[in-house]
């Protein structure tokens, strides 16, 4: 299928002689490439489908590019193809290699909550922005291949003395527990890597091939995974975009790709320029933003999609006005061009900014849907059942025991289980073992001890059980068993309570068909749903609304009506990115938010903003003086004597029809 492809693409796909780098512009087709080239290794190149590896940032994009490469091969040519996020992929090292580490292979993921609740113990408080900063502050030493050795090492300050501590007080308790944070499942496999030769050979010979999805976005370990598994011969095709880097808070390097060039002398460097998704003026606005930021490596989009309707730039008077505005204009447009609400996105900064427009729309009566919003899977009474499933894989999962056994409760009280907390430090074991131990035994009441032992001879009961009966129906049993519904009844109003029982039942529902269509028990099941957690959470259905995104979880999306809102100095960029390279990342994000539009873009800025209950005169974002004069229509001080008006008379037409079909 190689006439499909444009001539770049072609080039990108055939390379096979070393080290490539695809630099591809937003909607350039780089999904495209990527699944051409693992047929191509396959059909042309004769590669086994085992030795190669696409790995991505996210389930989705794992499981659109395995149905894209389903499509083109036959299932069996594809037997053993790794497609897989970098994390999926460590978690697949690390089980296999557990014993190199002092792991069992059963070792448990923790969640974000998890973590957050072990650094709150040892940090003593409940301050959340403290707790929060450490997560971050140790998260960000992980990305960076930091151990915490290292950081007690080169502590310079008290501060800094005291954040190394925390990270090796907080390791030591993860490895306590069996149980790995979502950095450890990559900054362990790199640490072993390192330091065991034989176990990195094995992999280089299973892993001969690396496709590299959305490079720009990797952090120093995973750019050293890369490094280490593609070796001397490096044999990979990384593909990314330096113009949509706009992941530096979470430890996203754009170095990696100046990197590449000094340690991979040879690498080729191929430009995927034209652009498959937006009109031409989209694209004059989107390679003129980002114009001025320095270039690693230059290019410009284009596209023969039409020149497209001029870019909308409309000054409102406040957040009201501006989401009444964008919801008028919506439905003009709908009634006028025949779209669905689905076609239509509203994209920001911060996830404040969506609050007025919500309520604008449901005023408005206009269907929307919040990308990011809460996970199933961050649902509190999911985590409470899924505590269960997490101890039965694993009975020394610390935190899940804590969180299960106290769920519901079952008369063990904080006194027994801090007892059984300091018998189980003392000991070095975990809490579910320490009560077996005879040590505990007599230190509390029978009474105190009795439904301690039933609960863990409960579990011990599933464990031998999940292996060989059906994940579906075992689940429901275990809910029954533990009267999980009578506890949601007993402690909640009925019509939360009925919420919160459908959503276990969803979960249930989800367990059952997986196992039925993976051939997964219990056990194998619950070990990857923390994977899916700490990735994304579930699908979300495709209906027809209007997306309501912050700009960050817009990359990769494309919409053919987009609305860009609050494009103001302090939101975009940011108030604490004025200063230095972090601008040009916020310019990145602008550009990211203008590339989302295929057809139409609408950019709004206000005049004043409510700030701490007082009105404040506010400055449009330096990025729309950097958008080309010719290619928009202005309303609004931008504008001077220039100004065009916000809703224009053909918008007013169609919105006063619309209005009067719906009367009619």
């Amino acid at each position: 299928m190689l006439h499909l492809l444009n001539s770049p693409q072609r080039d990108a796909v055939k390379y096979l002689d070393g080290p490539c780098l695809v630099l591809a512009g937003a909607g350039s087709g780089k999904t495209r490439v990527i699944t051409q080239k693992i047929a191509y290794l396959i059909e042309q190149a004769g590669m086994d489908a085992r030795n190669i590896a696409a790995i991505t940032f996210t389930n989705k994009a794992s499981r659109e590019m395995n149905e894209r490469v389903g499509t083109l091969l036959a299932a069996d040519r594809l037997k053993g193809l790794t497609v897989s996020t970098f994390h999926s992929l460590g978690l697949k090292i690390l089980r296999e290699e557990a014993k190199h580490l002092g792991y069992k292979p059963k070792f448990s993921i923790l969640d974000s909550a998890d973590c957050w609740k072990i650094l709150s113990d040892q940090l003593a408080t409940t301050d959340k922005q403290a707790i929060r900063a450490a997560v971050s502050r140790i998260s960000l030493l992980k990305n960076d291949r930091v151990s915490p050795d290292k950081a007690l090492q080169i502590a310079d300050s008290e501060g800094e003395l005291q954040l190394a501590k925390l990270y090796r007080a907080y390791q030591d308790t993860l490895f306590a527990y069996q149980a790995v944070d979502f950095d450890d499942l990559i900054r362990m496999t790199v640490d072993l890597f390192e330091t065991n030769q034989e176990v990195l050979q094995k992999w280089q010979q299973r892993l001969r091939y690396l496709l590299i999805d959305e490079y720009q976005d990797t952090n120093t370990t995973q750019y050293e995974l890369v490094r280490l598994l593609t070796g001397s011969s490096g044999l990979f095709t990384a593909v990314g975009d330096d113009d949509q880097s706009i992941y530096a808070w979470r430890g996203a390097n754009m170095e990696n790709l100046r990197q590449l060039q000094k340690d991979f002398p040879s690498l080729q460097v191929i430009k995927l320029e034209q652009n498959y998704r937006s009109v031409a003026r989209i694209l004059k606005c989107a390679n003129a933003v980002i114009g001025n930021n320095p270039k690693l490596f230059e290019k410009k989009l284009w596209s023969d999609l039409g020149i497209g309707d001029p870019i909308q730039v409309i000054e409102c008077k406040s957040e009201e006005h501006e989401a009444e505005l964008v919801a008028m204009k919506l439905q003009a447009h709908m009634f006028e061009a025949g779209t669905k609400y689905a076609d239509y996105a509203v994209l920001y900064r911060g996830n404040h900014q969506a609050r007025i427009i919500e309520q604008q729309f449901r005023n408005s009566r206009i269907p929307y849907a919040i990308s990011g919003g809460q996970s199933f899977f961050d649902k509190a009474e999911i985590k409470d059942v899924l505590s269960y499933l997490r101890l039965i894989a694993n009975e020394d999962d610390d935190p899940a025991f804590i969180r299960a056994v106290t769920t519901p409760k079952r008369g063990v009280g904080n006194t027994t289980l801090e007892r059984l907390g300091a018998c189980a430090a003392e000991l070095h074991i975990s809490l579910f073992a320490a009560v077996y131990e005879a040590d505990f035994h007599g230190q509390v009441q029978p009474q105190q001890y009795a439904p301690l032992r039933e609960f863990c001879d409960f579990i011990t009961s599933m464990q031998n059980r999940a292996p060989r009966e059906a994940a579906g129906p075992l689940l429901q049993e275990i809910l029954a068993t533990i009267n999980f519904e009578t506890w949601l009844y007993d402690n909640d109003e009925l019509k939360p309570a009925e919420t919160k029982w459908k959503m276990v039942q969803e979960l249930v529902a989800w367990i059952g068909k997986k196992g039925e269509e993976d051939g997964k028990n219990l056990i194998e099941i619950s070990q990857t749903i923390a994977l899916i957690t700490l990735l994304e959470g579930r699908d979300e259905e495709e209906v027809d609304a209007v997306k309501l995104s912050t700009l960050h979880a817009s990359k990769g999306l494309e919409y053919p009506h987009v609305f860009l809102i609050g494009c103001e100095e302090e939101i975009l960029p940011h108030r604490e990115s004025m200063e230095g390279d972090k601008v040009e990342e916020e310019r990145r994000l602008m550009y990211v938010g203008i590339t989302r539009a295929q057809r139409t873009l609408t950019i709004t800025y206000c005049g004043k903003r409510r700030r701490a209950g007082e009105w404040q005169i506010v400055e449009p974002s330096r990025f729309l003086k950097e958008l080309p004069p010719e290619e928009i229509r202005i309303s609004g001080r931008l504008a001077g004597d220039k100004a065009e008006p916000a809703i224009s008379k053909k918008e007013g037409r169609a919105m006063l029809a619309g209005l009067m079909a719906k009367l009619g």
